[in-house]
C-alpha cells in the first residue's frame, strides 16, 4: 500500500472513531507493521504542521487521536467553555486540575491534597470521560487516575505539558510534602 494511501485511511480511521486508537489496532486493521503506521502518523503530523491546519494529532504511548490545534484553542474554547464551566462543579475542576498536574494520582493522594472526600466527584468525572483510572501496582485495592484524551482534547492541547505553569506546578515541592506527610502516617 503507498504512503499516502495509508495516511489516508488512517486518517479517516482516526476521524471516525474520535477516541484513542492503539497503533497495533492500526496496523492490523490495515494489515500492514506497526512501523508503517508510526510512519503514516508522523507523516500525518508532519503534514498538518505543515499546512497550518486546524487539527493535529495527540500521540500518548502507542496510541494516537485526532484533536484541534492549539493555536485556534481560543475560538474552540468560545464554543466548549460554557459546555465545561456548566457541567463541572468546582469540586470536579479542583479535582481535575490536581489529576492533570500531578497524575496518575490516587484518590488518597487527592483527597490529601484537597482536605475532603473525592470520590464521588471523581466518579462523575469517570462518567463524564474527564479522567480514566487504573490498577495502582503499589496498592491493589486502589486505583490512579489521569486524565483522557477527551480532557486533552476539550482543551485544545496536544499534550499536559503545555497547561500553564505545567513544570512548576506538577513537580511544586509542596503539594510532594502533604502526599508525603500522608503516606508516613
Amino acid at each position: 500500500m503507498e504512503k499516502e494511501k495509508t495516511k489516508s485511511i488512517v486518517e479517516s480511521l482516526l476521524f471516525s472513531k474520535g477516541t484513542p486508537i492503539n497503533f497495533s489496532q492500526l496496523a492490523k486493521a490495515l494489515e500492514i507493521s506497526k512501523e508503517k503506521i508510526k510512519e503514516a502518523i508522523e507523516g500525518l503530523s508532519e503534514d498538518y504542521t505543515a499546512e497550518g491546519r486546524g487539527i493535529v494529532l495527540i500521540i500518548s504511548g502507542n496510541s494516537v487521536q485526532l484533536a484541534t490545534n492549539p493555536e485556534n484553542a481560543s475560538y474552540v474554547e468560545k464554543i466548549i467553555k460554557r459546555d465545561l464551566q456548566d457541567s463541572l462543579s468546582k469540586a470536579a475542576l479542583e479535582v481535575v486540575s490536581i489529576i492533570a498536574y500531578r497524575g496518575p494520582i490516587s484518590r488518597l493522594d487527592i483527597e490529601a491534597i484537597r482536605g475532603v472526600n473525592s470520590s464521588f466527584t471523581l466518579r462523575n468525572l469517570l462518567m463524564r470521560g474527564m479522567i480514566v483510572r487504573a490498577v495502582n501496582k503499589k496498592d491493589q485495592r486502589g486505583y490512579l487516575y489521569k486524565v483522557s484524551f477527551e480532557f486533552i482534547k476539550k482543551l485544545g492541547l496536544t499534550n499536559l505539558k503545555d497547561l500553564p505553569d505545567y513544570e512548576k506546578l506538577s513537580h511544586d515541592g509542596r503539594i510532594g510534602s502533604i502526599i508525603n506527610i500522608r503516606t508516613e502516617k
